[in-house]
């Protein structure tokens, strides 16, 4: 098994307007020149969590980090005009979390990140700020999923 750092989230880049099917994504990266999906998952608008690629596999997803992460990616991230917005649906946003607790359960270690977030550091201060994002995937702050997962954790242990 290859060893994993990061899981990295994406978004589709497509319009909250119009459904994009794994069967869209996969043409869509076959054009591109990929041996199919490049993501390990893809979480569609109703919530369905797609396994895309073996996670055993290495990706497709982001330059420099394909050898130790694993790609999420959601259905959507354009408003309907082509402006990008967090367009996640409450089941994509549940069933991101969900995808994110299980994944961290087996890779304890893996640093959860935006694709935004792997952008050049550019003025160097150690700190990739929006002015240097590459492009606005995911569209929403990967920091603030992060935690919402954490406080449910806390939340599922009062219960025992």
């Amino acid at each position: 098994m290859r060893r994993i750092d990061l899981i990295v989230i994406h978004c589709s880049a497509t319009r909250e307007d119009r459904p994009f099917t794994e069967q869209d994504l996969e043409t869509a990266h076959r054009l591109r020149g990929f041996d199919g999906i490049g993501y390990h998952f893809y979480i569609r608008r109703n919530g369905d969590i797609k396994s895309t690629r073996s996670v055993g596999r290495v990706g497709a997803h982001v330059r420099g980090h394909n050898a130790n992460s694993i790609g999420i990616c959601y259905e959507g991230g354009l408003d309907c005009h082509g402006l990008a917005k967090d367009t996640r649906t409450e089941w994509q946003r549940h069933s991101l979390r969900v995808l994110i607790r299980a994944l961290k359960m087996d890779y304890p270690e893996a640093k959860v990140v935006g694709h935004r977030d792997l952008s050049p550091d550019v003025n160097g201060n150690g700190e990739v700020e929006p002015m240097e994002w590459t492009k606005e995937c995911p569209c929403f702050e990967v920091t603030v999923e992060l935690t919402k997962i954490r406080e449910n954790k806390r939340d599922d242990k009062k219960h025992y």
